[in-house]
């Protein structure tokens, strides 16, 4: 099993399956847009001009789980990521990631990279790094920057 065995809804209420990303290094990051740590759609977006060209891809999923820190619609979020951070790279509806109703593509993540003392995500902004043939390789803490994630993206790339 590999990431490619799911489908997400993009912002516009359309399916997309995730074999689209067969053969890219991906970071799939759940975001808020009223977080403390909403400024890292400034890192990402970065790390994604940087990337982009090099079959590298940053997938966002807005989630609502935590102290309702992304409360907006899918469209308003999306405007919100335009207009704030300059976000260019793929996000998609907005999605749980933890608990019954947790998006399935957010439960295989956290079953193959455990977090700290548990594999539940504990907050927003958490970073799952995955290598060209769909399989996780890392998974990172919502206080890691995105561009501390860079030497491993490059290793990823380069495996």
């Amino acid at each position: 099993m590999s990431i490619y065995d799911f489908s997400v809804k993009t912002m516009q209420g359309d399916k997309k399956s995730l074999s689209d990303y067969k053969g890219k290094t991906l970071l799939i990051v759940n975001t808020a847009s009223k977080c403390g740590f909403t400024p890292q759609f400034e890192g990402l977006q970065n790390v994604y001009e940087q990337y982009q060209d090099q079959d590298f891809e940053i997938l966002g999923f807005p989630c609502n789980q935590f102290n309702n820190q992304d409360p907006g619609n899918d469209e308003e979020i999306s405007q919100f990521c335009e207009r704030n951070y300059g976000v260019t790279f793929p996000m998609f509806s907005k999605v749980d990631v933890k608990g019954e109703d947790a998006h399935p593509l957010f439960e295989y993540l956290t079953t193959e990279e455990k977090g700290m003392l548990t594999k539940d995500i504990k907050w927003n902004f958490t970073k799952f790094l995955i290598d060209k043939n769909g399989k996780v390789v890392d998974r990172y803490a919502p206080q890691t920057k995105p561009e501390n994630i860079v030497k491993d993206i490059d290793k990823a790339m380069q495996a």
